[in-house]
């Protein structure tokens, strides 16, 4: 799974911040509720529209996102 194909950026679109497959529905809101401790099951029951291959890229995206800033030297 690319979250690349998953992941979209609009910049008319919830501000430009990263979101779920051109939906209203950002990366930051999905992490948020996995901080929050909700289970991937009680968030794919609370949004049907999401799948588990979307909370996946949510995470791969971070992860990337995460990498890129480790690697700029200080």
């Amino acid at each position: 799974m690319d979250f690349r194909e998953i992941i979209t950026i609009e910049p008319g679109k919830m501000g430009g911040k990263p979101c779920i497959r051109g939906m209203r529905i950002t990366v930051y809101d999905v992490l948020d509720y996995l901080a929050s401790g909700m289970t991937e099951t009680e968030i794919l029951s609370d949004f049907p529209y999401l799948t588990a291959e979307d909370l996946h890229a949510c995470l791969a995206f971070a992860a990337e996102r995460e990498r890129r800033l480790i690697a700029i030297p200080a």
